[in-house]
């Protein structure tokens, strides 16, 4: 449990870095700012830090009660990291906060929490592939190509978000509810590809 809430405050850590990149070039260059945010997961995924969206589908292969506690322990420090690193961003980096609040209040204003659960599902299915292509098959290319697809396409990452919703300076019931309903999204999504891969090699 505790080398799991180590690694999961350095994977916060690197997914603070990324998101702090997006918000600095997303006026500018959103693509260039989607491809830099990559450099967060690959750096996860190459030090092996515990990164919740990366692993909750392989609670499919393993679910023991240690697995999922370790998974909640996990998901608890990438949330609680990211959301204090959001504040200090804000505060140190005052322009970064002002991008922040803008692309947060769009998101609480101009989604359906609906809209929010299918966006972070997309997402879902995007993280397990760029992490299982890399453990399976040794390639970077499925986080070099799948991290920048999520972020363009408008999907919905719960440990991004939650880094974003700190440096907004915007915390409220609403915003929480946002972020629980993103982290449900982004649980199924990483669930299901491995849930019928699983259910297709036993029929065949």
């Amino acid at each position: 449990m505790l080398k799991t809430a180590a690694r999961s405050v350095c994977a916060g850590i690197l997914i603070a870095i990324g998101g702090s990149i997006f918000l600095a070039l997303k006026d500018q260059n959103n693509i260039v700012a989607a491809i830099l945010f990559s450099v967060a997961l690959l750096c996860i995924c190459y030090r092996e830090y515990f990164l919740f969206t990366g692993k909750v589908g392989y609670i499919v292969e393993s679910h023991k009660g240690s697995d999922v506690a370790n998974l909640l322990v996990g998901l608890a420090g990438n949330l609680v990291t990211t959301f204090l690193l959001g504040l200090l961003i804000r505060y140190a980096i005052p322009a970064q906060g002002t991008v922040a609040e803008a692309l947060c209040q769009g998101k609480l204003d101009n989604q359906e929490l609906w809209q929010t659960f299918v966006r972070a599902v997309f997402c879902g299915f995007l993280m397990y592939l760029a992490v299982s292509i890399l453990k399976d098959k040794s390639t970077p290319l499925g986080i070099i190509y799948g991290i920048p697809v999520f972020i363009l396409a408008g999907f919905e990452h719960s440990i991004a978000d939650m880094f974003y919703f700190g440096a907004s300076g915007i915390y409220s019931g609403q915003a929480f509810l946002f972020v629980l309903i993103v982290v449900l999204g982004n649980s199924v999504g990483g669930m299901l590809l491995p849930l019928l891969q699983k259910v297709g090699v036993k029929q065949a």
